[in-house]
């Protein structure tokens, strides 16, 4: 995925991508651990040529989990991603969700599920518990992912 990314920052004047806080009925967040990146993240992704922002969210929470978003999602911040590349930025939601199957393991997602707020599994991200704190309102929404 790294060589993919290299390749549209090489291609495209600037990337972006879509990350979205997905609450379930239970207030539980989805989050995903990914077979090339450590960590536990919010799901997402990159938008391709003619896509919008809400195409994309769509699209990635269904290939990621098998969700479908509930009304509308909420954009909540768009962030300057600097540890993908000088020219990254995340659009991010937040949104309710239903999973509508179970998200079996594979190349790309190694594990997936829904987690409590104050039950996060080992190794969730710091950037991952930012957003969270900034929905939240504990903290002012930052400028960088």
């Amino acid at each position: 995925m790294r060589i993919v990314h290299a390749y549209f920052a090489i291609a495209r004047g600037m990337t972006m991508g879509v990350r979205a806080a997905c609450f379930d009925s239970e207030g539980r967040i989805f989050l995903v651990r990914h077979s090339y990146l450590p960590g536990w993240h919010m799901p997402g992704g990159g938008l391709e040529r003619n896509e919008t922002a809400e195409e994309a969210l769509i699209k990635e929470l269904r290939e990621e989990g098998n969700l479908r978003i509930l009304g509308r999602p909420q954009l909540f911040h768009i962030y300057f991603n600097t540890a993908a590349s000088r020219r990254d930025h995340v659009v991010f939601y937040k949104t309710q969700v239903e999973q509508t199957a179970p998200r079996p393991p594979d190349r790309e997602i190694v594990e997936c599920g829904f987690f409590a707020i104050d039950d996060l599994p080992l190794g969730t991200t710091e950037a991952t518990r930012r957003r969270l704190a900034e929905l939240a309102g504990d903290k002012e929404p930052a400028h960088v992912w």
